[in-house]
C-alpha cells in the first residue's frame, strides 16, 4: 500500500496493525475480485442492452404529478426491468414504501381467503412474520382467511423434498421463497437452487405460483430466479436494483397476470398501473439501475473481504470467505452485544453521514427483539449503502452489507475491527 494512502487511513483512525492485517487478507482475495468483476460486466451490459432496447430517452427522466396519466417514462422503466430479468411484466414504483411492502403487495394481491401460502424454505424474515399473521398484527392474510404453513429446511441448508410434498394441499396456492438468509443463519439460496425447488413446486402442483423474495440478491449472479420459472421477483430499490441512487420505491417482475394483480392492489381495481406520479423520481431510478451492477459487485467485495478478514480472526462467518456468494449480506457471530455494538459503531464511525453519531438497540418495528442498526447513509435505510445490523439475542451475530463503493466498504469493515480492538479485542 502507497505511504500516502497508509496516511490517510491513519488518520481516518485505523490503527497500523489493523491495517496491516487487513492489506494481507486482500493479497488473497485478487483472483475472487476479478471473477466478480466478470459477473457485474455481464449483468452491466444486460441492463444496458435492455435501456438501448426501449430507446430510453431525455425525454423519460421528466417530473409527472396527481395522476400520474401517460407517464412514458415510468412505463419504459418498467419494460426496461422486465426486459433486465427476463419476465413478461414489471411493476416499479415509488409509491411502494419498502421490501416488505412489496412483498406484501405479491402475496396480499395474488391470494384469496381459503388459499395457503407456503414457505418451503422455512420460517421467513421477521418483517413478513406480521403480514402473514405468525404473530397477530391487525391486516395480515391470516385475517383475511389465508391460512399458512411452513416446511424447516434440513440441518445442513438443502430442501426437504418429501415433507414440501406432504405440505402441498389443494388450496396451497402461492410459494414463497426467501433468496437471502435474513436473520437466519441458513445458507442464501442460489438462483439455480431456487429454480429447481420451483421445478419440484410445479411438478407436485402445476398452477401454484412461485414468488422469490430477491432482496440482496440482484445482479450477484448472471441470473435470477426469474431466469428459471418465478412467478414474481420482488425487491426494494433502495437496495440492490436502485444503486445507491434510487430515494425510494420497490419491484415486482413477473407474469402478466401477477403484475396485473399486484398494480390493481396497489392503485385500486379499474386503476390498476395506469396512475401513480413519479414525482421526479424517474432519472434517479434510471441511472440507479444503471449503476447497480457495479455498485452491487462493490458490495459484494466489501462482504467477501469481511468474512475472510473475521474468519482470520477466530469468528464464525456465514457465508465463509470461500463460499459462493448468492446475496451482499455478511453474517458474523460476534458473540457479545458488546462486540456486536462496537461492530456497529464501527460501521457508523466509517459513514459519510451521521458519522458523529452512536447507534443504540432499539424496539424496531416489525422485529421481535431490540436491534442495533448502522448506518450513516444519504437514503434512509438505504442498505446498498454501508450499513449494518442485528437483533440483541444469541450468537449476537451482525449482520454486514453495503458499501456503494468498494472503497467505502473496505473501509467500513477496518473501522468495525479498530472499535473491537478499541474495546479490548487482542488482534
Amino acid at each position: 500500500m502507497e505511504t500516502e494512502i497508509r496516511k490517510m487511513y491513519q488518520a481516518c483512525g485505523i490503527s497500523a496493525g489493523v491495517l496491516n492485517l487487513g492489506e494481507e487478507v486482500l493479497e488473497e482475495l485478487a483472483p475472487r475480485f476479478a471473477a466478480i468483476d466478470r459477473i457485474a460486466e455481464y449483468n452491466q451490459m444486460k441492463v444496458l442492452a435492455a435501456m438501448q432496447k426501449n430507446r430510453v430517452s431525455e425525454t423519460h427522466f421528466a417530473a409527472t404529478t396527481g395522476y400520474g396519466y401517460n407517464d412514458s417514462g415510468r412505463d419504459t422503466l418498467e419494460r426496461v426491468y422486465a426486459d433486465t430479468f427476463h419476465t413478461e411484466d414489471a411493476l416499479v414504483r415509488s409509491q411502494i414504501t419498502c421490501g416488505t411492502h412489496a412483498l406484501n403487495l405479491a402475496l396480499s394481491a395474488n391470494l384469496r381467503p381459503g388459499d395457503e401460502l407456503l414457505s418451503p424454505v422455512g420460517k421467513p424474515y421477521d418483517t413478513l412474520e406480521e403480514v402473514i399473521g405468525i404473530r397477530e398484527s391487525a391486516g395480515s392474510l391470516r385475517e383475511y382467511g389465508v391460512s399458512y404453513a411452513q416446511v424447516d429446511l434440513r440441518p445442513d441448508g438443502t430442501f426437504d423434498y418429501p415433507a414440501i410434498r406432504a405440505a402441498i394441499r389443494p388450496n396451497t396456492k402461492l410459494a414463497t421463497i426467501q433468496r437471502s438468509k435474513g436473520y437466519a443463519s441458513r445458507p442464501t439460496l442460489s438462483s439455480k437452487q431456487i429454480g429447481e425447488l420451483i421445478a419440484f413446486l410445479k411438478e407436485c402442483k402445476p398452477d401454484i405460483l412461485c414468488m422469490v423474495d430477491n432482496c440482496y440478491g440482484e445482479f450477484v449472479e448472471r441470473e435470477e430466479p426469474s431466469d428459471y420459472g418465478a412467478d414474481m421477483i420482488v425487491g426494494s430499490l433502495i437496495k440492490n436494483p436502485g444503486g445507491g441512487l434510487a430515494p425510494a420505491g420497490g419491484y415486482i417482475c413477473g407474469t402478466a397476470a401477477c403484475i396485473e394483480q399486484v398494480a390493481r392492489r396497489l392503485t385500486s381495481p379499474g386503476l390498476g398501473r395506469e396512475v401513480g406520479a413519479n414525482l421526479g423520481t424517474t432519472p434517479s431510478f434510471y441511472q440507479g439501475f444503471f449503476l447497480a451492477p457495479t455498485v452491487t459487485a462493490g458490495a459484494e467485495k466489501g462482504a467477501i473481504f469481511a468474512a475472510k478478514l473475521y474468519e482470520r480472526l477466530g469468528f464464525r462467518v456465514h457465508p465463509t470467505g470461500d463460499t459462493p456468494r448468492h446475496d451482499i449480506i455478511q453474517a458474523i457471530d460476534l458473540g457479545s452485544a458488546e462486540r456486536l455494538s462496537a461492530f456497529c459503531r464501527g460501521i457508523q464511525a466509517a459513514a459519510p453521514v451521521d458519522s458523529y453519531v452512536t447507534p443504540e438497540p432499539w424496539a424496531m418495528p416489525g422485529y421481535d427483539s431490540p436491534v442495533i442498526m448502522a448506518a450513516g447513509a444519504f437514503v434512509q435505510g438505504s442498505s446498498i449503502e454501508l450499513s449494518a445490523d442485528g437483533p440483541l439475542r444469541p450468537p449476537y451475530t451482525v449482520y454486514f452489507q453495503g458499501g456503494i463503493t468498494w472503497y467505502h466498504a473496505k473501509y467500513g469493515i477496518l473501522m468495525s475491527l479498530q472499535k473491537l480492538v478499541d474495546a479490548g479485542f487482542q488482534l
